[in-house]
C-alpha cells in the first residue's frame, strides 16, 4: 500500500520467506538469517539500522511501520528520519516496554500505537477505506498472497501455524 501511495519501502524476511519477500514489492530487502530451529528473523544477524542509512543515504525512514514488537522496537526507533514516526501495531515478540519520550528528542520523532477501530469509526469512513483497498486489487495495484486455508474447526492448528512463524503470505479459515 505504500508503494501505490509513492513511498520508497525497505522491508526484511528471514532467508527462509526470500522467495516470497522478493514479489512483494520493496525497493530494499535486507534478508536476515533465522533463529535456530525455527523460522524466525534473527533481527541481530544483520545491522539493519546501517542498511535502513545506507539505503536511505544517512536520512533515515519518514515511517516505520512495526509489527513485531519487543524484539525490534531499538531498530525501528534507530532507523527514523528526522521528524520520522515510529508506528508500532504488533506484538508477534512480545509487547514494546513502555520508554522515556525523551529518547526521541535526538530527532524530534514521533510514536503511534494504534488500532484499526479508530480507522473505521463510522460505516462511511469503514465502506470508503475498504472500496480503496477492493479498487487497488481490482486495478491489479494490490496483491494479496494466500499461504493456505484451514477449515474454521482447525483454527487452533491455523494458529500454532501462524505462531510457529511458517505462513508465507495470508492463512485463511474456511466457514
Amino acid at each position: 500500500m505504500a508503494k501505490i501511495r509513492g513511498y520508497k519501502v525497505i522491508g526484511t524476511c528471514s532467508k527462509g520467506k526470500e522467495d516470497v519477500s522478493k514479489n512483494l514489492g520493496c525497493d530494499e530487502l535486507i534478508v536476515l538469517d533465522e533463529v535456530p530451529g525455527t523460522s524466525y528473523e534473527d533481527y541481530e544477524s544483520q545491522d539493519i539500522v546501517a542498511k535502513v542509512m545506507e539505503a536511505t543515504d544517512g536520512k533515515g525512514c519518514k515511517a516505520v511501520i512495526d509489527g513485531i514488537g519487543k524484539s525490534t522496537v531499538d531498530i525501528s526507533i534507530n532507523s527514523l528520519a528526522h521528524r520520522g514516526i515510529f508506528i508500532s501495531f504488533g506484538n508477534a515478540s512480545g509487547a514494546v516496554p513502555a520508554f522515556p519520550v525523551l529518547r526521541l528528542i535526538g530527532k524530534s520523532a514521533y510514536v503511534t500505537r494504534p488500532k484499526l477501530l479508530d480507522y473505521t469509526t463510522t460505516r462511511e469512513e469503514l465502506v470508503w477505506r475498504a472500496g480503496e483497498i477492493f479498487g487497488w486489487l481490482k486495478e491489479g495495484k494490490l496483491n494479496v498472497s494466500v499461504d493456505t486455508t484451514f477449515p474454521l474447526d482447525q483454527a487452533a492448528e491455523g494458529h500454532l501455524y501462524l505462531e510457529a512463524g511458517k505462513s508465507k503470505g495470508k492463512v485463511l479459515y474456511e466457514i
